[in-house]
């Protein structure tokens, strides 16, 4: 049994764990990456790709825009492509009602700075003749785009370790024990680690490490489920939302067209299963002819989901610890979480060597679970399967 001794822990290495130590050995602070698996092979790997601003509750957006930063930068940061683009992104209203959230959207992106265009039907008919049903109007950012998930952990892993970073994969830690001098962490492999920090940013099992030091939140797992086409010719340039979820699609270079939909089904963290009934694929296709006829006879050549932290509120949690000094927390990004990564990274990095960051985290503390009220309200919950909203309780 070897001991290795680092200023910063990570449990987790998805986006959150990897960028942060990649932002924190741009700052020359040792840090180690603990990871069960391989690098990105959870929600990190097998999301849908959207890097997209608009759209985000209004409280994201300071953090969405320092990670865009980073993502308009990425290969000059990394070094490697990670396919991103600024393909644009466009959201679809289908009814009044859906019509007056884009306006609020709009709003909200615009009051930050951010470019957002409201469009009439004749202007969405015009700019995307392919689109099909009788959108009452829709929402575009041209600055918006998106990235292969499969790719960007492990490429921002690499980076990170070319900079001087530990990452352990396939190590999982077993238990954390708090000392004068920081923490201990033993894992289920041949290494102990010796930190003066750590970062929870385990993802769907984070609430095993946060339960360590007297905390919770109430995060359950669910699955985005996910389906991608033959490669068709290219036409669709920006990423399709319908504000109802019921279709969500990007074409990429080589002609595939990815495509997700609500609602977000179960997936099981213990067994590390996130199935796909067949009926939620077919009916997603049927969306996805309707929105797009040209599609109608596409084939679908491979489905999957994965096993996603989501908490009612629909905001992660991201800071200090309540309860436990040189403890921070970085999880729960209900879906959301693949264009903030590098955000997360950025200012977790600054909480640990500047003690601050600019960056407002207040509405995302873990400390707003201490209201059980909190703890129980539901944003979205026409986003997920009925079986895990009435499992996971609470009120609308």
């Amino acid at each position: 049994m070897r001991t290795l001794t680092t200023e910063t822990a990570i449990v987790g290495g998805g986006l959150m764990g990897c960028w942060t130590a990649y932002f924190l050995r741009r700052r020359r602070r040792s840090v180690a990456v603990l990871e069960k698996g391989p690098v990105g092979a959870q929600a990190s790997g097998v999301n849908f790709g959207n890097v997209r601003l608009q759209g985000r509750h209004s409280r994201q957006l300071p953090l969405a825009i320092r990670a865009h930063e980073q993502w308009e930068q990425i290969e000059s940061l990394i070094g490697e492509s990670c396919e991103f683009a600024a393909t644009g992104h466009l959201y679809v209203a289908g009814d009044e009602t859906q019509q007056t959230k884009l306006e609020q959207y709009a709003k909200d992106a615009q009051a930050h700075g951010i470019e957002v265009e409201l469009l009439t039907p004749a202007e969405i008919r015009s700019r995307w003749p392919w689109l099909g049903g009788r959108p009452v109007g829709g929402c575009y950012s041209a600055r918006d785009g998106a990235a292969n998930p499969r790719l960007v952990t492990p490429a921002v892993a690499r980076a990170a370790r070319r900079l001087g970073a530990e990452i352990l994969e396939r190590t999982k830690v077993v238990s954390v024990e708090k000392r004068a001098s920081g923490f201990r962490l033993t894992t289920d492999g041949d290494v102990t680690i010796e930190s003066e920090f750590l970062i929870n940013a385990a993802g769907a099992w984070a609430l095993d490490i946060a339960k360590m030091f007297g905390e919770t939140a109430p995060m359950f797992a669910a699955g985005p489920p996910q389906f991608v086409t033959e490669p068709l010719p290219y036409f669709i340039e920006p990423a399709v939302q319908l504000v109802d979820g019921s279709v969500i699609f990007r074409q990429v270079a080589r002609g595939n067209v990815v495509v997700a939909g609500y609602p977000r089904g179960p997936s099981d963290p213990v067994a590390n299963r996130a199935p796909v009934p067949p009926a939620k694929t077919l009916a997603t296709m049927r969306r996805l002819a309707e929105t797009v006829p040209e599609l109608a006879h596409a084939q679908v050549i491979r489905v999957w989901s994965g096993i996603e932290g989501y908490i009612p509120d629909m905001l992660p949690v991201i800071g200090p610890s309540a309860t436990t000094e040189g403890l921070f927390h970085a999880f729960g990004f209900c879906g959301h979480g693949f264009q903030l990564g590098p955000g997360v990274g950025l200012v977790m990095s600054e909480l640990i060597v500047d003690g601050e960051t600019r960056t407002p985290l207040d509405a995302f503390s873990i400390s707003r679970f201490i209201d059980p009220l909190a703890a129980t309200t539901w944003a979205k919950r026409e986003e997920f399967d009925e079986s895990l909203t009435v499992s996971t309780g609470g009120r609308r």
